[in-house]
């Protein structure tokens, strides 16, 4: 059994933001496998559903992203999915919009999201890491104002083809782990 997270703010005022790549993803991964509707569960919504035979339940957390963590121990706990079988998708700002990157476990790079799930379960989940590019001033309010706008043209064609790839993968890192779903995903990102 497995937990897919994708990380993002509720609202419609940040739906398009570069922030809520994560809950793009799992709305592609939604549609794509054929989950149950979404319902409102552990200040989420999750959806259960199929993928690669393994039963999976995919999480948006409603709580904003500094306490996405909230909703991922509500999830996990009662489903007692062990965090190597959790898996999250979210924005990297170190990584421009054609970059993708997985691996299980590591820091939280400075994601507000992905510190407050280290803190609710430990750090040893594995992580899909979607480039969304960053200011050329990383201080304070540029970042957050990064991270809340919208994505160019230029970079919205990069952003879906990331989401497709990540859907496409998705099915690997659940039956096969982390480092053939990167190797995979190496292979793709240089035919693009």
């Amino acid at each position: 059994m497995f937990l897919v997270v994708g990380l993002g703010n509720p609202g419609a005022e940040y739906a398009a933001t570069r922030h809520n790549v994560g809950f793009m993803a799992a709305d592609e991964i939604h549609r794509r496998y054929n989950f149950s509707a979404f319902r409102n569960k552990f200040d989420g919504l999750i959806a259960e559903g199929q993928i690669a035979g393994e039963k999976v339940y995919l999480l948006k957390p409603q709580t904003y992203m500094n306490l996405s963590g909230n909703s991922v121990v509500k999830a996990a706990s009662f489903y007692k999915i062990l965090p190597e079988n959790i898996i999250v998708i979210h924005d990297d700002m170190d990584l421009p919009t054609n970059k993708i990157k997985a691996k299980l476990g590591g820091g939280s790079g400075g994601h507000n999201g992905l510190k407050s799930i280290d803190s609710c379960i430990t750090p040893n989940y594995n992580r899909i890491r979607i480039g969304v590019g960053h200011p050329a001033d990383k201080s304070g309010d540029n970042v957050i104002n990064h991270v809340l706008s919208s994505f160019s043209k230029a970079d919205q064609k990069n952003i879906q083809d990331d989401i497709d790839i990540v859907t496409d993968l998705i099915d690997v890192l659940i039956s096969k782990g982390v480092a053939e779903f990167s190797n995979q995903l190496g292979m793709r990102l240089t035919q693009k």
